[in-house]
């Protein structure tokens, strides 16, 4: 069996979590990291103090990314920095017909969507996108229900996310508070709940109108126990008074709590351990400029009409999805994170309900792993090929990446300027027009 070499462009915690790990442990036999790439040169001391085997792979900052190209010889890129990094990094991988595999979002613009479409056409090489939630036993269920037209055909979505006080807080944080490193949360965090409907559906969105605010973070929420700049929770002294704040963690300690992301000891241990980066900043500070609220009206090129919604601090996380069609409806609520929701709560099934018939509750099979059992099938996928014996694409590429992109970038500019975007005018792209059919 052939050994396809991987450069690691962002050596975050995502790529050593989610990537790295998963090679050395599960996939060595095929595998191998030979380039590591970041910024920081405390990371690449962090990856390798976490993962011996690394200890001999060279090491690179962004300006020698050619240098990396020609001593180390990769098959695959990794991309797994900030955001805003990626396009840069696929783009000039691509110039060297290198396979580009990127965490999500692709980009944080469309307009750098294009410049990946472009460069991919030119390439020999081909951009894989890592969108976990697809991967998700729930999730697949729903795919090869709407593939089998239990619904018919489909008419409408209802989707409403959730996101708790304490992962919705970690975002405003973090560098995603920033729109021109993240390109703000409906960039990167709904991409994924627009991919997955666009998935679901195999309809491509058209046209977005949105609302969204800034109702609980920054300087001006209800909850900032006193408007100041530059704190941080390692040393605030304002962080007893922060119901935020209390919620998670204890007067002594700091509460080691799940998540799938950075759990709140691991943020001190962070902004500790790495330079120039601080993932405990106050989240009302007043730089922060992206939003924690949208609501959303998303059409599709196939006549269906999405209703969506986000929340970034809510007393628990999860979501509610219903989608209706000709046919019939489904519909399933997930809370997530089982430990962070303060009720009881059933198990997750999905509820089919013919037009005309009886309702069916619909049990679905379990796995272990990240994202509700996702991260390892998409693992295996990323690392041995697409697998054979499913009858569908599951795997993201490009096109998937951009109109995720474009549609999150819709959203905000909706919001922005009060009025409909079409994800044509965005991409520059014919073929996605209004009220036109697949």
């Amino acid at each position: 069996m052939s050994v396809k070499k991987y450069a690691v462009c962002g050596v975050s915690n995502r790529a050593m979590s989610m990537f790295i790990a998963p090679m050395l442990e599960r996939f060595g036999q095929n595998s191998a990291v030979v380039a590591l790439l970041d910024r920081d040169p405390r990371r690449h001391e962090v990856c390798k103090h976490r993962f011996s085997q690394l200890k001999e792979v060279p090491e690179f900052a962004p300006q020698e990314f050619e240098q990396m190209i020609a001593q180390t010889k990769p098959d695959v890129l990794i991309v797994t920095g900030r955001d805003d990094t990626h396009a840069d990094y696929i783009v000039n991988g691509l110039t060297y017909d290198l396979d580009i595999l990127t965490e999500k979002p692709m980009t944080t613009t469309a307009a750098d969507c294009r410049r990946i479409l472009a460069a991919e056409k030119e390439s020999k090489g081909r951009v894989m996108v890592a969108f976990n939630y697809r991967y998700s036993p729930i999730h697949t269920k729903i795919k090869e229900m709407v593939m089998a037209g239990k619904l018919g055909r489909i008419t409408s979505v209802d989707l409403n996310w959730y996101i708790d006080t304490y992962h919705g807080s970690s975002y405003f944080q973090r560098w995603n508070r920033m729109r021109t490193f993240s390109g703000g949360l409906s960039i990167h965090k709904s991409s994924h709940h627009f991919d997955l409907v666009h998935w679901w559906l195999d309809q491509k969105p058209v046209e977005v109108f949105a609302h969204g605010a800034l109702h609980y973070y920054g300087p001006e929420g209800e909850w900032n126990p006193r408007k100041a700049e530059g704190r941080v929770c390692a040393t605030c002294t304002d962080k007893l008074h922060c119901a935020y704040y209390r919620r998670w963690n204890s007067r002594s300690q700091h509460t080691q709590v799940e998540d799938d992301h950075l759990s709140s000891s691991a943020r001190v241990a962070a902004a500790e351990q790495y330079s120039d980066y601080r993932p405990d900043q106050c989240m009302f500070d007043g730089e922060i400029d992206i939003e924690d609220t949208y609501t959303a009206t998303i059409k599709y090129d196939g006549g269906a009409l999405l209703s969506y919604s986000i929340n970034f601090s809510l007393p628990y996380e999860g979501y509610r999805l219903a989608i209706n069609g000709t046919k019939g409806r489904l519909e399933t609520t997930e809370y997530h994170v089982p430990n962070r929701v303060p009720f009881p709560f059933p198990e997750q099934t999905v509820d089919y309900f013919p037009l005309f018939g009886s309702k069916e509750i619909i049990h679905v099979v379990k796995r272990e792993g990240g994202h509700g059992g996702g991260d390892p099938v998409l693992q295996e996928d990323l690392f041995l090929g697409d697998d054979p014996a499913r009858p569908y694409r599951i795997l993201s590429n490009s096109e998937d990446g951009a109109l995720a992109v474009a549609t999150g970038e819709a959203v905000w500019r909706s919001v922005k300027e009060h009025r409909p975007v079409s994800i044509a005018e965005l991409l520059q792209v014919e073929g996605v027009q209004s009220g036109s059919r697949r």
